[in-house]
């Protein structure tokens, strides 16, 4: 009974969530930089973003580098998806509290979007002139492919490695309910 409300809780919140949440992911390397690298250092990313508030929360995670951190941070927009180049979108020179001076590390840190701080003022001025109309530039590049998250290096100071946005998909109320249903059918089994 107890487990059968904590579902009905959690689907009906993962419901409303899905309405302003969205998920971007990527996978860091030297091959997806432009140029392409030879670099070993690898990474993955994953980005929250809420379109109603406005916040962005940002995972990352990178090893193997060749060189030590100088900056990180998303540029924003190319020209064409998943290739070439773009100015620097979010804080410059890098993200604060990103680990510098090191070849492996993770960062977390959320972001309000609706704040100039949150953005390269550069990027600001170029879309409108406000937070809030880059956001609306920047969530137009990176559901089209043309946002990336990029960390560059003493050995690769242009970006040692780099992934581009990619859309995750959050599961359906309906896929979440059925994983809810096999886990509570395997739990009677145990219990048998």
């Amino acid at each position: 009974m107890k487990l059968g409300f904590l579902l009905a809780a959690f689907l009906s919140t993962a419901s409303v969530s899905q309405a302003a949440t969205l998920l971007f992911g990527g996978t860091l390397s030297g091959a997806a930089e432009f140029p392409p690298n030879l670099s070993p250092g690898t990474g993955t990313f994953l980005i929250t973003i809420d379109d109603v508030a406005l916040t962005m929360f940002v995972h990352a995670e990178f090893s193997g580098l060749t060189g030590t951190v100088t900056a990180a941070h998303i540029h924003s927009g190319t020209a064409v998806p998943f290739t070439a180049t773009a100015g620097v979108a979010t804080p410059v020179p890098t993200f604060p509290g990103f680990p510098l001076g090191v070849t492996a590390g993770v960062y977390d840190a959320p972001f309000d979007m609706k704040l100039s701080s949150s953005w390269n003022p550069a990027f600001i001025s170029a879309n409108g002139g406000t937070a809030v109309s880059a956001f609306a530039a920047f969530m137009g590049a990176a559901t089209t492919g043309r946002a990336y998250l990029n960390i560059h290096s003493t050995v690769v100071t242009g970006g040692e490695i780099r992934g581009f946005l990619v859309p995750v998909p959050e599961p359906t109320a309906t896929g979440l309910a059925g994983l809810a249903l096999v886990g509570l059918a395997l739990g009677r089994r145990r219990r048998k």
